[in-house]
């Protein structure tokens, strides 16, 4: 029997029952951990971007991209937060005088330097 373009590549069959199934592997990859902005990015590909998931997955790439989003986040987020604490005035002195406003102000850069993040990479 002539072999199919799928054996001609290189790709093999296992008998389950009366049928021949492709026996198809996705390849190995180096595992690295992926923080929360890769989580993130990872659910939005799943349920909004599926064929682009789907891709990333075939390929064996996914968890080198998802960290590699993870990464550029991350510093994103970090560059983000040191430039509006210093455009706003936040310092280790009113940290000092004031914990309380401190607190808030910082929590209130931490959210918009999140949503710009959001905007920028993990939902884009």
């Amino acid at each position: 029997m002539a072999k199919s373009i799928f054996e001609r590549l290189g790709g093999e069959y296992e008998q389950q029952g009366d049928y021949l199934i492709p026996r198809l592997t996705v390849p190995a990859e180096e595992e690295q951990p992926i923080g929360i902005w890769g989580q993130r990015h990872l659910d939005y590909l799943k349920q909004y971007r599926n064929v682009t998931y789907t891709n990333i997955l075939t390929s064996g790439k996914l968890n080198t991209y998802l960290a590699d989003i993870d990464r550029q986040a991350q510093e994103r987020f970090e560059r983000l937060i040191k430039g509006m604490k210093q455009a706003q005035g936040i310092t280790e002195r009113l940290k000092e005088e004031n914990a309380l406003e401190w607190i808030g102000q910082l929590n209130s850069i931490r959210a918009c330097a999140r949503e710009i993040v959001n905007e920028e990479i993990i939902y884009a």
